[in-house]
């Protein structure tokens, strides 16, 4: 899950306070430019790092302690916020900053990088358009209550949307599925016009900067440019695409044969098993490994301590002692007054050594994995958290390699070998190794395109392009086709926005090739251990206890963004970023699709367009 754990406004930078960590020669050696711009750089910082914690512990109050009727906490974070938004979007701070920026040819790479991040914080909150950033914090306070106090509705029975999910996942009867399908996107209708206000604040508050428009803001903590970024999601697909058409072939014969029902053109949105076709995974069930009978004999407290085994195995220090007292890792009980977010998440709370986990744990298969993943935030905060990482670096190399090292970890921690040397499942079980290779690809691969080709397209023209609001369920629908291809039960009216059903376009914007990113990243660090530090099947590896893997993460996730992301890339992998190690992994899925596929009509083209 991503680790963003404050506003949104927020989420992006990631600053401490740290002495001399900018000045690593010693204030003797520098010139007087530089060392007038790092005392500018000093002092901002100090306030920032008093703030943020603030922020931060407001933020985790406001996630642990939710009572019915009870808003102190709520109205304590968003003051904790609008204090922070005050400060880093001040006049004086971006005048200072962009002062030193006009003669940064005269400072050190470290100093630009982190004046950088300082106008790029300003950027969402400059208070030279204060009202405007007020009238755009309201707006997105009040989108998210929209969306999640919307009370859905199927038939005349209140549902949640866990319920809709499970019938999405489960369900037979093709009518039962298209009620849930059909009543998953109700909400949008609600949504169309605050989403409309948004765009508008979102695109002045960043253009008061200098920025184009908020979509090539966000692009633009990568060091790229928007039109970058979006041949970035062309090529990766374009690598991933062979692939990708066999596995839509395969499952719109798979899913006619399961609806009794004649085989689409292109797979209707509500024969699939999520609600945006993003994961077809749940389709497959891969028999002969059963973790949740395993783990139900186990604790909740031995799921999350088995992950920590993992990172020391291989390197790692153990956790911070008040990781265990400060964290929230367990549920409430089922008659806690008190109730919390139990979307999981990990938390930096002052940038230095307070990490804590926010999850509600179990002993299954699920939170098994999730926990790994979780910890791989907190290992990599921890490790970035060094002398001879700047204070305002002190973050992931770009936003998609902290998702990219956890779902990592956690994919280790789920592959066989791994298991079996554990004692969670026999060393001579015996699966199905291609229907386990398919499950996971009709997660991952899938999601490929509905991150890079779906979701990213239509936000780079919500905002890029402005497009009009009476095009844009019709534009959601073409671009779903284009690259999920997938339609509608049927034609979709204005009426209806169902693109904002997708929470990230409502509060978590303009980042989803974040995802795309990640999967990638993965992949091909995964394929460098496996081929390269354990010599073992990628697809069949036992992390454990292998130093050499942690001193390879070491490596990456030390000098947080000191560096630029490719550049740790091409230094730990020797690759640029590419989609060939995601391709190598599942190419032994290829020719069994292909065998699968014969004499079945592919309706997607040869090439992507």
């Amino acid at each position: 899950m991503r680790q963003t754990i404050t506003a949104a406004a927020l989420a992006s930078v990631l600053l401490f306070s740290c002495g001399d960590a900018g000045n690593k020669g010693g204030e003797a050696t520098m010139s007087k430019a530089q060392t007038e711009a790092q005392q500018f750089i000093d002092n901002y910082t100090g306030k920032y790092v008093q703030l943020y914690t603030s922020v931060s512990e407001a933020q985790w109050r406001a996630n642990t302690e939710i009572k019915t009727g009870d808003t102190t906490n709520t109205v304590a974070a968003r003051m904790a916020d609008e204090a922070m938004a005050e400060f880093t979007g001040s006049k004086e701070n971006i005048e200072a900053a962009r002062k030193w920026m006009e003669v940064k040819d005269q400072l050190t790479d470290i100093q630009v990088r982190q004046l950088e991040q300082i106008l790029y914080a300003a950027a969402n909150n400059p208070q030279t358009v204060a009202d405007l950033v007020k009238a755009r914090i309201k707006a997105e306070n009040d989108q998210v209550q929209q969306l999640y106090g919307y009370q859905y509705m199927l038939g005349s029975k209140k549902v949640s949307t866990n319920d809709l999910d499970a019938i999405l996942k489960k369900e037979t009867n093709v009518q039962q599925r298209l009620a849930a399908w059909n009543a998953s996107k109700e909400v949008g209708k609600t949504l169309k016009n605050g989403l409309a206000n948004l765009r508008t604040y979102r695109n002045q508050t960043v253009q008061a900067l200098g920025y184009k428009d908020f979509f090539s803001y966000q692009v633009s903590e990568y060091g790229m440019s928007s039109e970058e970024m979006m041949q970035t999601m062309d090529r990766l697909m374009q690598e991933l695409y062979p692939l990708y058409r066999e596995l839509h072939t395969w499952m719109r014969y798979e899913l006619a044969a399961k609806y009794h029902a004649p085989v689409p053109e292109y797979l209707p949105a509500h024969w699939l098993p999520n609600r945006w076709g993003q994961d077809w995974s749940s389709a497959v069930e891969v028999k002969g490994i059963n973790l949740d009978s395993v783990l139900g004999s186990k604790s909740a407290e031995w799921v999350v301590r088995e992950g920590e085994k993992l990172y020391t195995s291989i390197g790692f220090p153990a956790l911070p002692a008040s990781f265990w007292q400060k964290s929230s890792l367990y549920p409430y009980p089922a008659d806690s007054t008190v109730k919390k977010n139990n979307h999981a998440s990990a938390w930096h709370i002052d940038l230095n050594h307070d990490v804590r986990s926010l999850m509600s744990v179990e002993p299954n298969a699920e939170w098994y994995e999730t926990a790994n993943h979780e910890l791989g935030h907190i290992y990599y905060y921890l490790t970035y958290t060094n002398k001879d990482v700047p204070p305002l670096l002190r973050k992931g190399a770009n936003r998609a390699y902290h998702e990219a090292i956890g779902t990592m970890m956690g994919l280790a921690a789920m592959q066989r070998p791994y298991l079996a040397g554990h004692g969670l499942i026999p060393a001579d079980t015996k699966t199905d190794e291609t229907q386990a290779l398919l499950k996971e690809a009709l997660n991952s691969v899938v999601f490929i395109f509905f991150c890079s080709g779906t979701m990213s397209n239509f936000e780079k023209e919500l905002y890029m392009d402005n497009l009009p609001a009476d095009r844009w369920n019709a534009r959601w629908w073409e671009l779903a086709k284009k690259y999920q291809g997938m339609v509608p039960p049927a034609t979709r009216s204005e009426d209806y926005c169902d693109a904002a059903t997708k929470t990230h376009i409502n509060d978590d914007p303009a980042q989803y090739y974040d995802y795309a990113l990640s999967y990638v990243l993965l992949y091909q660090l995964h394929n460098h251990i496996a081929n390269n530090i354990l010599k073992e099947d990628p697809r069949a590896t036992n992390y454990y206890g292998q130093t050499a893997i942690g001193d390879f993460l070491k490596q990456i996730t030390y000098p947080g963004a000191s560096k630029d992301w490719r550049t740790v890339l091409k230094e730990s992998t020797g690759e640029e970023l590419n989609a060939k190690a995601m391709l190598a992994y599942f190419q032994p899925l290829v020719s069994w699709l292909q065998e699968q596929n014969v004499g079945r009509k592919y309706t997607l083209p040869e090439q992507l367009q």
